[in-house]
């Protein structure tokens, strides 16, 4: 097993925050497919200001790359990424194009 942290920014609005979390407590089975499918077998998002956390426990064979691809060709993963950019916004290092940023580990106990 692999775990991946993430993190990625909300516009700072708690109105559009709220909204956000509200959609997220309602997430539709095809796009919950699509994190399971993809070899994601537990994933966690966590909040602090308009800063978001993601933890992504994986199957050993996950790869982003194949992810993406898997994305790429699901409309309905489209449709919800095209809905929910309108609450986010990328990191200030974040590359060009780049949602959420992979997180270095930087300890453990």
């Amino acid at each position: 097993m692999k775990k991946y942290c993430l993190a990625l920014d909300l516009k700072d609005d708690p109105q559009l925050i709220a909204e956000y979390e509200q959609y997220h407590k309602q997430v539709s089975t095809e796009i919950l497919k699509s994190i399971t499918g993809s070899g994601i077998t537990a994933m966690e998002i966590y909040r602090a200001g308009n800063r978001l956390f993601m933890i992504m426990q994986t199957t050993d064979d996950f790869s982003f790359e194949t992810k993406a691809a898997m994305d790429a060709a699901n409309s309905t993963v489209q449709e919800w990424e095209q809905f929910v950019w309108k609450f986010q916004q990328p990191l200030p290092f974040a590359k060009p194009g780049e949602k959420w940023v992979l997180m270095d580990q930087i300890f453990s106990l």
